[in-house]
């Protein structure tokens, strides 16, 4: 899934400064941002802050004490990094849609960053607008050691009795579907952006036997799947899929895996139920740094820490795909500022 090891979070100080800097007070109008970007972690902003003219930030209180300001450019893009997982993704949009300091009801809001993905949608450095964002975490578990003669996997939906079986416990955050105006847009927008590769991942992919999985990275649309619990392996992918399959009644395929976008997409439900933004205007975008998965013949521990050569690309390429929408937004706002163009 999205990583989180302790050599990734230090690189979360690496953050760049902007070039100038300005804090409104709390008490001054609200800025209103034509696109927000939304990032996890510094290495993900990186590729944002190294690129774009960032003129002004924002202290936004209730924001991660490692991120706690708002950044923007003077043609109206903001960026914001939530820090890792469900909590942190959900106190941090939470905060930022509360804050009175940014007025989000016109903003195209995208969610811009990296995590795992299935070899039989994409590969390393791939980049893949979702349609469906489903909480793989919402489930029963019971240690596979235990599992009942008959199951299918050690999963099953919460409320269920076994494997396979809806039910009708619900949250509310399952599963969110995107604008698919937006969807196609951002699709069509960035579906020839030249994508950044390694020599590493070109080498490492090749075990994998799957047209999507050894092959070069591109851009498509599929879906993804949020869990807090870094999960690896066939096995439980195999029975994530089946659980995509359940809850989307048959039309999810998950092809990312991630720690944070339920729980952004429900901080943000909440503030377009609020009034405070219009959740149609929102994007989900997640590019591979590793695969969710051991090729045929490997050990599972050894995939799960290997190093692929797909970070580096992932952060890279979710600016370039994330640029190309949020570009075209800020370039031509008279047409977007109603609504997604049809043209």
């Amino acid at each position: 899934m999205s990583i989180s090891c302790s050599s990734l979070i230090a690189a979360a100080a690496l953050a760049l400064p902007v070039a100038a800097i300005a804090l409104p007070a709390a008490t001054q109008a609200p800025l209103a941002p034509k696109v927000m970007v939304i990032t996890m972690f510094a290495p993900e902003a990186a590729p944002w802050r190294a690129a774009e003219d960032f003129t002004t930030e924002i202290a936004v209180p209730g924001l991660s004490p490692q991120y706690p300001k708002v950044s923007c450019t003077a043609a109206g893009l903001c960026l914001m990094t939530t820090d890792m997982g469900l909590a942190n993704a959900a106190s941090s949009v939470g905060a930022l849609v509360q804050s009175g300091r940014f007025d989000l009801r016109n903003t195209y809001l995208l969610i811009a960053g990296i995590g795992g993905v299935d070899p039989d949608d994409g590969t390393l450095g791939s980049a893949h607008w979702a349609r469906y964002a489903i909480d793989g975490g919402l489930l029963h578990m019971i240690d596979p050691r235990q599992q009942p003669a008959g199951w299918s996997s050690n999963l099953l939906m919460l409320g269920a009795k076994a494997p396979g079986e809806k039910s009708a416990w619900k949250t509310g955050t399952e599963l969110f579907q995107l604008d698919e105006a937006l969807l196609q847009k951002a699709y069509a927008l960035s579906a020839n952006v030249p994508l950044e590769d390694s020599d590493a991942a070109k080498a490492y992919r090749l075990q994998y036997p799957q047209a999507a999985g050894h092959g070069a990275p591109k851009v498509s649309i599929c879906d993804t799947l949020t869990s807090d619990t870094y999960w690896h392996g066939t096995r439980i992918a195999q029975a994530m899929q089946a659980y995509v399959s359940l809850t989307t009644d048959g039309r999810g395929n998950y092809c990312t895996t991630q720690m944070e976008d339920n729980a952004s997409l429900t901080a943000l439900k909440r503030g377009a139920d609020a009034g405070l933004l219009q959740f149609g205007r929102i994007a989900l975008l997640r590019t591979a740094s590793n695969f969710d998965r051991e090729a045929p013949g490997q050990d599972v521990g050894t995939s799960l820490s290997t190093k692929s050569g797909g970070f580096l690309p992932s952060t890279h390429n979710a600016y370039r795909v994330g640029h190309a929408l949020a570009a075209d937004i800020l370039q031509h706002w008279d047409a977007w500022s109603s609504g997604v163009p049809k043209d």
